[in-house]
């Protein structure tokens, strides 16, 4: 008989990450870009206080929203690109809707649509990058990143009351100030692969390669995705 106390430990089971979308929104309407972030609340278990991009969870209803339009073939394309077994385009274009339901629920702004009650255009959202949170933390995304222009924006200056508090202190900032807040090391990786289009005052195209932020092993690494890929 073997005693309990000899038996090896337990292995901690591996939290599995959850799809999510975060919006970069970018303003070209000074002479210097300007992008939205936002603070997390203190009290919050993930990332407290840090500065960060509207976004969020994907729910399973978000792929089964109508929309006006799907957006470019070549982000649903890409967003498709090592999503395991469990790709499909309904995902790939939920993640789309995530991203702007996301972004209205936590900042009030609309976008892709005129008034909030009409099926949302999804034209516009750029996939560029992507980061899957290392193991061993409380909570795990599989996190997209995809950015726009914030002329997609139907009310811009006039943001809609939000009924929770998710994001405190919202702010359009250039992106030296930004990298100048207290950022999660991820938010910091993802503005300098936008650093080299906003120098330029532009967005990526819709078929940038993304790169891929994830642990290999014990090892963090970046792949670059190209849309030609299969």
């Amino acid at each position: 008989m073997v005693s309990v106390l000899t038996q090896p430990p337990k292995k901690k089971a591996t939290t599995r990450p959850r799809d999510a979308a975060t919006l970069i929104l970018v303003r070209f309407d000074e002479p210097v870009p300007r992008i939205l972030m936002g603070q997390r609340h203190g009290a919050h278990a993930f990332m407290p206080n840090k500065f960060v991009f509207p976004g969020g969870r994907r729910e399973v209803a978000d792929g089964r929203l109508p929309v006006a339009n799907e957006g470019e073939p070549v982000t649903l394309h890409k967003l498709k690109l090592r999503a395991g077994s469990k790709s499909s385009h309904s995902k790939a274009r939920g993640l789309l809707v995530a991203a702007i339901r996301e972004t209205y629920e936590e900042t009030g702004l609309l976008v892709g649509s005129m008034n909030g009650r009409d099926a949302p255009d999804l034209t516009g959202l750029v996939y560029f990058a992507r980061a899957i949170t290392p193991p061993g933390r409380s909570r795990r995304f599989d996190s997209r990143f995809l950015v726009a222009n914030a002329t997609v924006v139907s009310n811009l200056d006039q943001p809609h009351p939000v009924e929770i508090t998710e994001l405190l202190s919202l702010n359009w900032v250039t992106l030296a100030d930004a990298l100048d807040l207290n950022l999660p090391s991820i938010t910091r990786d993802i503005l300098r692969c936008l650093q080299p289009f906003l120098e330029e005052k532009r967005l990526p195209p819709a078929d940038c390669p993304v790169s891929f932020h994830h642990n290999r092993g014990k090892t963090w690494q970046v792949d670059i995705l190209s849309h030609s890929e299969t």
